[in-house]
């Protein structure tokens, strides 16, 4: 019986939010000093040419929706609010005292946990508290993601005012069904309430998240969310796979069986008819997983070769360094990376005792950074090439043969000095970069550590 590349292909394998990816860190070579000299380094070589970037994690939600794999903290007290915030500015307050000068900050976002879990007012009182230590880039790009069951009127007012622009609703899928098993009840009302809402106060981008593979969903239902979806016309969208990960601690994904779950080629199907009607209404695929209208930012930078990828997703602007504030929010200066605690406890505790809230990292070698160049064009641009010697690495030829089966089934094409994915190879591209993925190559994981790559 003839095997589906899908079935051929579906296999364990990282999402490279990062390279190398975060199970194959070097904790013994890291330290926070190390990371302190780093991002210092990064900022001043970026800092006045480009800004930097924020990422802002507000872990809090009001109820545990079981097909997330986001760090967060259920609770219904919203006396949370005012303390978290007050943590996040003394973290914000220590970077910028090792800093020389104030930083410019091109890119903030806000993602979860749940952003509008916080009032608009506390809300205002983070934006408002970072900006005491900071100027904004003339050109910035500030988003944040909103949950459409309690995004109000007021929060997306305030935040337009305090500079966002972009904004993004997690949709999922509409099946009652689906909703019902993944415990995120959300009508359509909802998402279009607020939408609409975006929409009139004058957001420029407006994006909405939809997963295929989540438990019970059918072709029909992938159909109506889309249609849907369409009805409303974001500009961009997260089409994502649904990453069933149940080993990782505090996911909550146990409100269903494995059996429920939409297997391999049925899965990929979802997507393939999912595609088929967002192409038809105007949607370019954008690197991984992503769609956009021509209008977005997104499919601009897609036309001009600048998108770019990192912990915040795909971006259509790009900074060397990326910091992170707030509970297990990842730092990125290019040479290193620094995750803090993920226990909000020890978060508190560690800025009492003025300290930064690192407890772990990596240190980039010459080797992960030519590695880490090429799976950002691969996920970014569909393509890489090691025609500057700069990008040439002694394993290349391993790779190249590793890849020989990939090429023989027509999803990529090797040239001389270049590599390039086809269309029908788009659906891989998580396995093309697995096979550039030195750290992988050389220690197999021994347990569970990703989701399946299709």
């Amino acid at each position: 019986m003839e095997i589906s590349f899908t079935q051929k292909y579906n296999v364990p394998g990282p999402r490279y939010t990062s390279y190398p990816t975060v199970p194959y860190w070097n904790e013994n070579d890291f330290t926070t000093e190390k990371w302190t000299a780093s991002f210092q380094k990064a900022f001043s070589e970026s800092n006045l040419q480009n800004g930097i970037s924020l990422y802002i994690h507000l872990p809090f939600c009001e109820s545990m929706c079981t097909f997330c794999g986001c760090n967060k903290r259920i609770t219904t007290n919203h006396a949370v609010e005012e303390t978290y915030i007050k943590a996040l500015l003394k973290e914000w307050s220590l970077y910028c005292k090792l800093l020389p000068e104030k930083p410019i900050i091109k890119e903030i976002h806000l993602g979860g946990g749940t952003p509008t879990f916080f009032s608009k007012n506390n809300l205002e009182q983070l934006i408002n508290g970072i900006f005491s230590f900071a100027f904004k880039a003339e050109k910035h790009e500030f988003s944040f993601e909103g949950h459409p069951n309690n995004t109000t009127y007021e929060q997306l007012k305030k935040l337009y005012d305090l500079g966002f622009r972009r904004v993004s609703f997690g949709v999922q899928d509409y099946s009652e069904k689906v909703q019902k098993a993944i415990h995120r009840i959300q009508p359509f009302h909802n998402v279009a309430k607020v939408t609409f809402w975006a929409k009139e106060i004058g957001y420029t981008s407006i994006g909405h998240d939809i997963i295929f593979g989540l438990p019970f969903q059918t072709i029909e239902d992938v159909v109506d969310t889309v249609e849907k979806t369409n009805s409303l016309k974001p500009d961009r969208l997260a089409f994502y796979s649904y990453a069933h990960t149940p080993w990782i601690k505090g996911n909550g994904q146990r409100g269903f069986n494995e059996e429920d779950l939409p297997k391999d080629a049925e899965k990929r199907k979802l997507y393939e008819i999912g595609k088929q009607l967002l192409s038809k209404n105007g949607y370019h695929e954008i690197g991984m997983d992503h769609f956009a209208l021509s209008s977005d930012s997104l499919y601009k930078a897609t036309q001009n070769k600048e998108l770019h990828r990192n912990f915040m997703g795909y971006s259509s602007s790009k900074t060397q360094l990326m910091i992170g504030l707030g509970v297990s929010s990842i730092s990125d200066s290019w040479y290193s990376f620094a995750q803090n605690t993920k226990s909000l406890e020890d978060y508190y505790q560690l800025l009492e005792w003025d300290q930064l809230p690192v407890i772990k990292g990596h240190i980039l070698t010459d080797e992960d950074l030519i590695i880490r160049k090429h799976i950002l064009n691969l996920t970014c641009e569909l393509e890489t090439s090691w025609s500057d010697e700069i990008l040439y690495f002694k394993e290349l030829p391993a790779v190249l043969l590793d890849l020989k089966e990939i090429e023989n089934d027509e999803l990529i094409v090797i040239e001389d000095h270049k590599i390039s994915i086809t269309e029908a190879g788009r659906p891989f591209v998580r396995n093309i970069c697995m096979a550039f993925d030195l750290h992988l190559k050389r220690k197999s994981p021994e347990t569970n550590l990703f989701s399946m790559t299709v």
